[in-house]
């Protein structure tokens, strides 16, 4: 084997080994349908309870324990005024008067509730987010997606 050959085969494992590195070092949502930022932002989906503890029985309370995680990740307050949650077929909250202070979480239930810094309520009589297959959409006071959360599978 001549040495051209002989570099030529060892530049060529280290360029599919370098690549096998950058896929195994790419963060789990790479993959994921989770932190799809369409627009930088300090503003991001948390976690979301989609599926209500125990027996969905249409009570206020049990419609309160669905609810999504809006956080600010940044150190200065963003305010929230015009921005609006929405799911997959389009059931839309929008943020009021509420200005999210650094790295602060703001928790969206879905039944009604008294609206504080930490919880607001969509007022639904119904609930938003599907258990097996739906997609949160945070979108800023433009209406430009900030992010997205789904999970399952459409049908």
């Amino acid at each position: 084997m001549s040495a051209s050959r002989t570099v030529r085969r060892i530049a060529a494992t280290a360029v599919a080994a370098g690549s096998v590195v950058a896929v195994a070092a790419m963060p789990a949502s790479a993959d994921s349908d989770h932190g799809r930022h369409q627009l930088h932002s300090s503003v991001v989906l948390g976690d979301i309870q989609y599926d209500s503890p125990g027996r969905d029985d249409w009570s206020n309370r049990s419609l309160n324990r669905e609810w999504v995680d809006v956080t600010n990740t940044g150190g200065r307050a963003v305010d929230l005024d015009g921005w609006s949650l929405s799911d997959r077929s389009g059931k839309l909250y929008r943020f009021g008067d509420l200005r999210l202070a650094g790295r602060a979480t703001v928790r969206v239930h879905t039944g009604a509730g008294r609206d504080t810094r930490r919880d607001v309520y969509q007022g639904s009589r119904d609930y938003i987010w599907s258990n097996y297959a739906d997609e949160a959409t945070l979108r800023d006071n433009r209406g430009r997606t900030v992010d997205t959360h789904s999970w399952g599978h459409r049908r």
